[in-house]
């Protein structure tokens, strides 16, 4: 083979420039020439070398070599080689042919069933006829031998080494017949007998009519031809086409059948041509000039028989064709089906130069009917396109789908998000997409907002991290509250689906108050689902926690010793003594107690006149003449006296509306830092009040609502006046809406309020009557207030 190859490179460099390389040889039988798989040096495409070598041993088929040649340049037909380019020299004679491949190679396989045999015979018998018939030429070398399949897989005639006109002065055919291979084997009954010069008187078509019947033979039985006695037995041969295969192989060529009448005898209704094989072969040639229902009927046809058809016929001549019947020819949707599912049948590389185009043109096509069924097909399409293509081409003509004003189209359009989607940009998928789907999702459609819920869910680990959160949280939170039942159920299988993308913060703070509504929602479907979603989130907050630290507050270990740290007690954990205290941050040791408590000044040295409550107390006057022990013991029996039990205690704790202190709203203004507020630098400690009822709301003693309420007189230097109400609270009616949160309102500042000094008279300043409204607290942006009414 190496050595075949130098040859004919050495051959060529010696003679004129052939722009073509030599490949693999490829064998075929009883042939004068050696066939070789080429490319063309210029583009690369294929193409066939038939070669010829001119030596000693060869010289004497060179005429029929030179005829071949002469008879392809001049004879064109679409059932004959299409030739390319020739080179004839001294040495060799070189034909470029289209890439063609031996029928024999077929035969050999038995890789042709019953109906690609009777098409091949059916484009053979029509070349013959025109050889016959319109050029008057006797082919004279019909066998398998002389038939190339080419790339579209139909059967293409060669073999013209005696091809010769009856015209002509010396006819070819007469003169070197009997140099063919195997000449004797394929040569009708009056050649055998009289030689080739006896074929003067017959008709034209008399030899060429038995070989196409030896050809018959050897194609339907494998090639097994050895000599003409074989032909009687039909074998394998289709039995509708026997009868006419007899005639051609009649001993008189008076009485032989030609391949014209044969032809004709097989196109009859129910013949042995009447397939739909070869009626789709015929149709789509003229394609072009068909009218709506006789495309409709040739594309029912293509889909009952396209498992009949070589695959190669498929690709080069049909596909095509359909192709252009789409685009051009108003195919529509029904075509591009049968090019789909002939697709199915080639190589990337083959539908990237065929079909990719065509879609990307497609697309483009502002028709409904065609944009629905290249969605509805987008999953076929979508694995033979490169990323390049669906970005730059396909996507930008496919949001205007978002858009239309036809609800089918933008449906499909959102479904085929999800087949698209992984061949896009994350510019693409975080960009266009998403502001098209936010879109859909407020469809008017129902079914379309509920389809842009599931696509969002699919798509969700496609989306970009730093807005996966945020766009899935806003969308699936609205369409929870979306009046379509199964939208909302899509969203809550869209949240369990999609679990693992949230954080533990969105979990809780966002998406659980977003699913507890639909707990309780109308249709149990949702509520089933609800439950199912709620506790996939649950069991996310627990796995995301589960390594958190037991408590986020520092060490007191970690405390400098030198410092007075405060002590943490440890929580309660009895239910029993669920109301116990559950923290003690202030440390119990008596080295921590030292010093005095601080007591309040005497009313006495203020001045007899009252004042407010809340009115600021000045600095502690302290008598000189009187020891620590006495001032404490004093002073203990000013408060034991206001707190008698004469006063009837009160055992409901809302029953008094008198008494704002009891307003249980009031937890809220505990002040929660300073309540846990560790010991200053000195070391004191406020002193707790044992009764709340005595003190009022700024944590001084009431000593005028403690004398109201006793009947017991008053200590001495104390005298009951009317008490002012105190300022910036009022006793308003419980049932009244807002009256508790006015109570709590800060003091106006408008309101003039001035230390009292001791040793001096001051002068009762008016009290200004405040006057409070129902909807004091309206601007409440929670609303929080109004779910407090006692």
């Amino acid at each position: 083979m190496d050595f075949l190859k130098s040859a004919v490179a050495s051959a060529i460099s010696k003679g004129p420039p052939f722009p073509y390389t030599f490949g693999d040889r490829v064998d075929v039988d009883r042939s004068i020439w050696s066939l070789y798989n080429g490319t063309k040096k210029e583009d690369g495409s294929n193409c066939s070398i038939f070669s010829f070598e001119i030596n000693d041993s060869t010289r004497s088929r060179l005429p029929l070599a030179r005829n071949a040649l002469r008879k392809l340049r001049t004879l064109r037909h679409p059932g004959v080689v299409r030739i390319i380019d020739s080179v004839e020299t001294d040495a060799y004679i070189h034909i470029a042919t289209e890439r063609v491949t031996p029928l024999s190679w077929y035969i050999r396989r038995e890789a042709l069933n019953t109906e690609t045999i009777k098409w091949g015979l059916h484009s053979t018998a029509i070349t013959l006829k025109f050889i016959n018939e319109e050029a008057a030429s006797i082919h004279g070398n019909i066998r398998a031998s002389s038939i190339y399949t080419a790339e579209s897989g139909e059967w293409k005639l060669a073999g013209f080494e005696v091809l010769s006109s009856m015209k002509d002065d010396d006819p070819v055919t007469y003169k070197f017949g009997g140099l063919l291979p195997d000449s004797g084997r394929y040569a009708a009954p009056e050649v055998v007998k009289g030689g080739w010069d006896a074929l003067r008187n017959q008709p034209i078509h008399a030899a060429d009519s038995w070989n196409f019947g030896t050809l018959i033979y050897e194609v339907f039985n494998a090639g097994a031809f050895t000599n003409s006695e074989q032909l009687a037995q039909a074998k394998r041969i289709a039995p509708n086409m026997v009868p006419s295969y007899k005639r051609l192989i009649q001993q008189n060529p008076k009485t032989r059948l030609s391949v014209a009448h044969f032809l004709d005898q097989g196109s009859r209704s129910r013949a042995f041509f009447d397939t739909p094989l070869i009626h789709v072969a015929q149709f789509v040639e003229n394609m072009g000039v068909k009218n709506q229902k006789e495309r409709e009927e040739f594309l029912r046809e293509l889909e009952e028989t396209g498992d009949q058809f070589p695959e190669d016929f498929f690709k080069a001549k049909i596909l095509p064709e359909l192709l252009k019947s789409v685009e051009f020819g108003g195919g529509g949707p029904k075509v591009f089906s049968v090019v789909l599912k002939i697709g199915e049948k080639l190589s990337d590389e083959e539908w990237e130069s065929n079909i990719t185009p065509c879609i990307a043109r497609l697309f483009s096509i502002p028709d409904r009917a065609t944009r629905v069924f290249l969605l509805d097909n987008l999953p076929k399409m979508i694995g033979h396109l490169s990323n390049k293509v669906v970005n730059d081409k396909v996507f930008p003509e496919m949001l205007t789908g978002f858009s239309d004003v036809a609800p089918i189209v933008r449906e499909q359009t959102v479904k085929a998000v999800l087949v698209i989607v992984p061949k896009l940009s994350d510019r693409n998928v975080n960009g266009d997409l998403l502001k098209y789907l936010a879109k859909t999702q407020n469809d008017e459609q129902p079914g379309i907002r509920t389809n842009t819920t599931i696509c969002l869910g699919k798509i969700a680990r496609n989306l970009g991290p730093n807005t996966r959160q945020k766009v899935l949280t806003a969308a699936f939170t609205r369409a929870l509250r979306d009046p379509f039942v199964h939208a909302r159920n899509a969203a809550l299988l869209a949240l369990a689906a999609t679990a693992d993308v949230f954080d533990e913060n969105d979990c809780a703070a966002r998406l659980l108050p977003a699913i507890t509504p639909s707990l309780v929602d109308k249709e149990k479907l949702v509520r089933a689902q609800a439950n199912k979603t709620l506790e996939v989130f649950l069991q996310r907050i627990k796995a995301l926690t589960a390594n958190y630290p037991d408590t986020a507050m520092p060490n007191p270990a970690a405390t400098d010793s030198g410092a007075a740290a405060p002590r943490m007690g440890t929580a309660q954990t009895d239910e029993s003594s669920w109301a116990g205290w559950a923290i003690s941050s202030f440390t119990k040791k008596l080295s921590a107690a030292s010093g005095e408590i601080e007591r309040a000044a005497s009313p006495g040295g203020l001045g007899s006149e009252p004042r407010p409550a809340s009115a600021p107390i000045a600095a502690a006057q302290t008598r000189p003449g009187l020891s620590a022990e006495v001032r404490t013991t004093s002073t203990l029996a000013l408060q034991r006296k206001a707190l008698s039990p004469t006063t009837p205690a009160r055992t409901n704790f809302l029953g008094d509306e008198d008494n704002e202190d009891n307003d249980p709203d009031a937890w809220g203004d505990l002040d929660e830092d300073k309540f846990f507020d560790a010991l200053d630098s000195s070391g004191s400690t406020k002193s707790k009040p044992t009764n709340t009822e005595s003190f009022s709301e700024w944590g001084e003693p009431d000593i005028a609502s403690m004398a109201n309420k006793s009947k017991n007189p008053l200590p001495k230097g104390l005298t009951r006046k009317p008490t002012a109400p105190r300022i910036g609270v009022v006793n308003a009616p419980s049932n009244v809406k807002g009256s508790v949160a006015a109570a709590r309102k800060p003091l106006n500042k408008s309101m003039g309020m001035k230390p009292i000094v001791a040793g001096t008279k001051t002068t009762p300043a008016p009290v200004a009557k405040v006057e409070v409204k129902a909807d004091a607290w309206d601007d409440d942006a929670d609303g929080w207030g109004d779910g407090w009414d006692i």
